[in-house]
């Protein structure tokens, strides 16, 4: 059968980096990552609608470096940081620790395979046929200049009564190839019918 694997976690190591970079002991181990997955659901849930790609974790003793990416940093930003500084002390009282934030721009959204998969679910969620809506984003990226663009999506589509898997493929996306560098994004949308689930795959070369 064919076991598929997350493209991100096959090239870790090879050429790109963890998403969470620290170190500790057993003791401290289960604290730190649930730590991580604390701070990572309450950036997602309250950012929802910023169009985040990809939230990075740094960590010393005393402090907490979060690198967050996304498409709109001036949603993230707020005016003259007013919203920074609330996420800043929201995650100081999650961790007990200093928290510093930095925001990084995405300057082509339309490569970015997470931020695809998010528009996609929300075109999803306003009732647009599916068939369009990733027809639409292959082209897009494809016109920005991505090597290959998979996507998929899965579940009631259309509102029919079975659920069913659709994908469609532009260009070459080479998942065996761990030297390619494959974006992947995984959204879900949340509509009448049930959830759907869009995957997204982008070869960046």
């Amino acid at each position: 059968m064919g076991q598929k694997i997350h493209p991100g976690g096959l090239r870790v190591g090879v050429i790109h980096d963890w998403k969470s970079n620290w170190y500790t002991g057993k003791k401290e181990f289960a604290d730190y990552i649930l730590e991580d997955v604390r701070i990572r659901e309450h950036i997602n849930g309250k950012l929802s609608h910023a169009g985040l790609s990809d939230i990075l974790i740094r960590k010393d003793k005393q402090r907490i470096t979060v690198d967050i990416y996304t498409a709109r940093p001036g949603i993230v930003i707020g005016k003259s940081g007013v919203e920074v500084d609330a996420l800043r002390k929201e995650l100081h009282a999650i961790t007990g620790k200093s928290v510093h934030i930095n925001i990084n721009e995405i300057k082509r959204p339309e490569l970015d395979a997470q931020l695809v998969a998010q528009s996609i679910a929300e075109q999803l969620q306003n009732r647009v046929s599916f068939r369009r809506a990733m027809k639409r984003a292959l082209a897009s990226a494809m016109r920005s200049g991505a090597q290959g663009i998979k996507i998929q999506c899965g579940g009631r589509l259309g509102g029919g009564e079975m659920s069913r898997v659709e994908r469609y493929t532009e260009g070459r996306v080479p998942l065996h190839t761990i030297r390619a560098d494959i974006d992947y994004g995984f959204a879900e949308a949340r509509t009448t019918f049930g959830r759907i689930g869009v995957k997204g795959w982008g070869n960046k070369g």
